[in-house]
């Protein structure tokens, strides 16, 4: 089980045939910046240590994910049309074993599912994302009313670790207003953006109220995540969804 190699399994009120985890740098090959189980194969660590990787977590899903090429956009594809490499930074899945996909290091990947289990979906949501629209346009490709998901937050980075500038600010807070209380003001012309709060303030924003997981630190937690804002050069974590 993926609770077994110190990977994170949500605990959100899902349908039954729904199966998510995240995972961590636990276990896998890679050394140097990327050591543990980086998953990534664009961050500069050997090929056949992340190889080794992908299938340390392949025995664990049903088929290969659809490793998506991210680019902090919001692009949102359908897990059964899609090939590995489609730029895009959410995934959503209809059918049966196709396992959706985002890799992170300090964004937050963000879980969907619809409470009947027809439709599940994660997001790759660093603030350029969230502030351009990727929830709204994941859960538009879900096809579903906002009341009829339940959303997970994966781990991310925390507010305290994560220092903006007024251009962050601004891009938020000039589109909606109320968003200000997830920013606290720092060093002169810097803020603290909560990454946690800007997310629920866009899911809350299209109707998704039953929000759960949130309050970890990838940053701070450095045994057990990578972190790029901490490290520069690092390894990506996986958080993965799909329906049985």
């Amino acid at each position: 089980m993926p609770a077994s190699q110190g990977w994170i399994v949500p605990d959100w009120p899902v349908a039954a045939n729904v199966r998510a985890f995240a995972t961590t740098r636990a276990g896998g090959a890679s050394r140097g910046p990327y050591t543990g189980l980086n998953l990534a194969t664009r961050v500069g660590d050997d090929p056949r240590a992340v190889a080794r990787n992908r299938d340390v977590l392949r025995r664990y899903l049903p088929a290969d994910p659809i490793w998506l090429e991210q680019v902090h956009g919001t692009d949102v594809v359908e897990a059964e049309r899609a090939a590995s490499s489609t730029r895009a930074d959410g995934v959503v899945a209809r059918t049966r074993h196709h396992v959706c996909a985002v890799l992170t290091a300090d964004c937050l990947p963000v879980l969907m599912a619809g409470r009947t289990g027809g439709v599940v979906a994660v997001a790759h949501a660093g603030w350029r994302g969230l502030a351009n629209g990727i929830i709204e346009a994941t859960l538009a490709r879900m096809g579903v009313s906002g009341a009829e998901v339940v959303a997970w937050l994966g781990p991310g980075i925390s507010q305290a670790a994560y220092e903006v500038g007024r251009d962050v600010y601004e891009s938020f807070v000039s589109r909606d207003p109320e968003v200000r209380g997830a920013f606290r003001p720092g060093a002169p012309g810097k803020y603290q953006a909560d990454l946690y709060a800007l997310a629920r303030c866009r899911l809350g924003a299209v109707g998704v109220t039953a929000v759960h997981g949130g309050g970890f630190c990838t940053y701070g937690d450095a045994d057990r995540f990578y972190s790029y804002r901490r490290d520069g050069p690092t390894g990506r974590m996986a958080t993965v969804i799909w329906m049985d």
